[in-house]
């Protein structure tokens, strides 16, 4: 009973270890299920088959837009300290540099603003870089085709399945007491 009252207190380190196995997490859990619901997509006139090479892609875009939530919620400080060690363990994991890891956050990141320009909408720009990462303008109707642009329709339900990869930090506050001094 006490357990639900107290909270947990999380370090920098502790919480970009959490943050880290949180994303990778869903990452691989939620990729499988992406996969069903892009393949099976009214908006598409033909069943895309999402290659699993596509995972790393969708866990770099995961990643670009919960890095970019922190500092909505942190001091810009304490968020730039955060993202170095969140990239540090990132780059341990995957066994790279954290300036190469760095790199492709950037790369990721750009190609989410290229595709999203003119909207500054994250949760919209995550959605059209999957749409563009995972090829699918091949599987359009004529006229989205022609334009290389992805149906709305299939942009609003993406929207909507790309929140649930993005990270709540009101409920992860209710659980948890920071301390990143």
């Amino acid at each position: 009973m006490l357990k639900g009252l107290i909270k947990r207190k999380l370090d920098a380190d502790r919480l970009a270890n959490v943050f880290v196995n949180s994303i990778l997490e869903i990452s691989d859990n939620g990729f499988e299920d992406l996969k069903e619901m892009i393949k099976y997509d009214p908006a598409f006139v033909s069943n895309p088959e999402v290659e699993n090479s596509c995972a790393d892609k969708f866990l770099l875009i995961i990643t670009v837009g919960n890095l970019n939530q922190l500092h909505h919620h942190f001091e810009v400080v304490e968020a730039e300290e955060l993202r170095r060690l969140i990239i540090e363990k990132f780059a341990r994991i995957f066994e790279i540099s954290s300036r190469e890891f760095e790199d492709l956050l950037e790369q990721t990141s750009s190609y989410i603003s290229q595709v999203n320009h003119p909207s500054k909408n994250l949760l919209y720009g995550m959605s059209k870089a999957v749409f563009h990462k995972f090829n699918l303008n091949e599987h359009q109707e004529d006229y989205f085709r022609t334009l290389k642009t992805p149906n709305p329709l299939f942009l609003k339900r993406m929207d909507e399945v790309m929140s649930n990869f993005l990270w709540d930090w009101d409920q992860f506050f209710k659980k948890h007491k920071i301390s990143l001094n």
